[in-house]
C-alpha cells in the first residue's frame, strides 16, 4: 500500500504550524473570528498536549486559573470574555483522575454561566472507559460521566480510541472518536527498519480484530496468543448468579434449567509463527502491564527475536516502568494522549507519538463547521 494512503495527516496539516513571533496577532485574530481555546489541567505537565495544539492552530491559550484550595476543593477561574464563543476544554487525564474529572466540569460550568454559545470537551483518553460493562452489583459508571458532562455544560466531545465504540451511546451530544492508528502506522514504517520481516500479534482473542486490521494494513502476517494465562473482561462475573445458588434451595420443577460446563481455557497457544521475526502487539491502552510482559515471554519462546508494544493509550500505571524495562519487550510505543514524562525517564524504552496533529485539525474544522469525513479516511471501524 502507498505510504501516503496510510499516513493523510502530514501533508494536510502542515499549514497549522504558526509562525515565530506571531502569536499574538494570531490569538487576536483567534479571538475575533470566535473560538478560545482553553485548559482544564492544574498541573504544567498535563497542559503539554494543549500547549502543542494550540501552536498548531496559531493561537493562544485562553486565560484561566485552575487550582486546588487547602481544603482540597477545585477552583476555576475564566478571566477574559467567552460570550457568543465557542470554546474547546483540553484536558488530559493524569494519575489523579478524579481531580481532572472535577476541573473539566466545573470550567464546563463556568463556561457556560459565561454564556459562551458552544462548550467542545477535548479529551483524548476518556476516563472511566473500562467501566462501560455492569459488573457484579456496581454500575455503569462511564453512563455517569457522560451524563455529568450534559448537566455541567458541554455539547460536543472530541476523543479518541474509545476502550468500547458503543460508549458514543452513553451521551445525548455529538461525539467524534478519533483514531491514532495512522500515526502509530507511519511510525512502524519508519521507526523500525526492518518491519516487513515483523508480524503483528494480538495478545488475546479480544485484540484480534484491531491486530487484523493493522496486519491488512501493512500487509503483514498476524498472530494471535489464547490460553490460561489470558483473563479478560468476557470471563470476569457479571453476577447473573446472584443471588447465589444454595444447596438445599427448592427449584419448582419446571424451572430446572440444564447444567452448563464450566469454562476451561486451554493450555497457552500461539497462533501464528513468529519464529525469527519481529512481534508488535498491538492494543488500545496500555495500564497494568503484567499481561504484556507474560506476552513478550511467550513470543521470546516462540522464537522472535524483538519485541514492540503498541498503544494509543499509555496509563502505565503502578510499577509499570520497572517491569518493561526488566522484560523481554525492546520498546512501548504510545501516543501523548496521556502524559507520562517521568515513566520515560524511569525507563528508556517508552516512546511517544505525537496526536496533536489530528486533535487541532478536528478543532478547526468543528469551528469552521467542515465534515470531519477527511480526518476518518482508509479508517475503518475496527481501528
Amino acid at each position: 500500500m502507498p505510504r501516503k494512503l496510510l499516513l493523510p495527516y502530514k501533508s494536510a496539516f502542515s499549514h497549522f504550524r504558526a509562525p515565530r513571533g506571531s502569536h499574538d496577532s494570531v490569538a487576536m485574530n483567534a479571538a475575533r473570528s470566535g473560538y478560545r481555546v482553553f485548559s482544564a489541567n492544574s498541573t504544567a505537565a498535563s497542559t503539554e498536549l494543549a500547549k502543542r495544539i494550540t501552536e498548531r492552530l496559531g493561537a493562544e491559550l485562553g486565560k484561566s486559573v485552575v487550582y486546588q484550595e487547602t481544603n482540597g476543593e477545585t477552583r476555576v477561574e475564566i478571566k477574559e470574555s467567552v460570550r457568543g464563543q465557542d470554546i474547546f476544554i483540553i484536558q488530559t487525564i493524569p494519575r489523579d483522575v478524579n481531580t481532572a474529572v472535577m476541573e473539566l466540569l466545573i470550567m464546563a460550568y463556568a463556561l457556560k454561566t459565561s454564556c459562551a454559545r458552544n462548550i467542545i470537551g477535548v479529551i483524548p483518553y476518556f476516563p472511566y472507559s473500562k467501566q462501560s460493562k455492569m459488573r457484579k452489583r456496581g454500575s455503569i459508571v462511564c453512563k455517569l460521566l457522560a451524563s455529568m458532562l450534559a448537566k455541567a455544560g458541554l455539547t460536543h466531545i472530541i476523543t479518541m480510541d474509545l476502550h468500547q465504540k458503543e460508549i458514543q451511546g452513553f451521551f445525548s451530544f455529538p461525539v467524534d472518536n478519533l483514531r491514532a492508528s495512522p500515526f502509530l502506522l507511519q511510525y512502524i514504517q519508519e521507526e523500525i527498519p526492518d518491519y516487513r520481516n515483523a508480524v503483528i500479534v494480538a495478545k488475546s482473542p479480544g485484540a484480534a480484530k484491531r491486530a487484523q486490521s493493522y496486519a491488512e494494513r501493512l500487509r503483514l502476517g498476524l498472530a494471535v496468543i489464547h490460553g490460561e494465562a489470558q483473563c479478560t473482561e468476557q470471563d470476569m462475573d457479571d453476577g447473573r448468579h446472584s443471588p447465589p445458588m444454595l444447596k438445599n434451595a427448592t427449584v419448582h420443577p419446571g424451572l430446572e434449567l440444564p447444567l452448563m460446563m464450566a469454562k476451561e481455557k486451554p493450555p497457552i497457544t500461539v497462533v501464528g509463527d513468529v519464529g525469527g521475526r519481529i512481534a508488535i502487539i498491538v492494543d488500545d491502552i496500555i495500564d497494568d502491564v503484567e499481561s504484556f510482559v507474560a506476552a513478550a515471554e511467550i513470543l521470546k519462546e516462540r522464537g522472535a527475536y524483538k519485541i514492540f508494544v503498541m498503544a494509543t493509550h499509555g496509563l502505565l500505571s503502578a510499577d509499570a516502568p520497572r517491569l518493561i524495562e526488566e522484560s523481554s519487550i525492546d520498546e512501548v510505543v504510545v501516543t501523548n494522549t496521556v502524559p507520562h514524562e517521568v515513566q520515560k525517564l524511569q525507563c528508556p524504552k517508552i516512546k511517544t507519538v505525537d496526536i496533536s496533529l489530528i486533535l487541532s485539525e478536528a478543532i478547526r474544522r468543528i469551528h469552521n463547521g467542515e465534515s470531519m469525513a477527511y480526518l476518518f479516511r482508509n479508517i475503518t471501524v475496527d481501528d
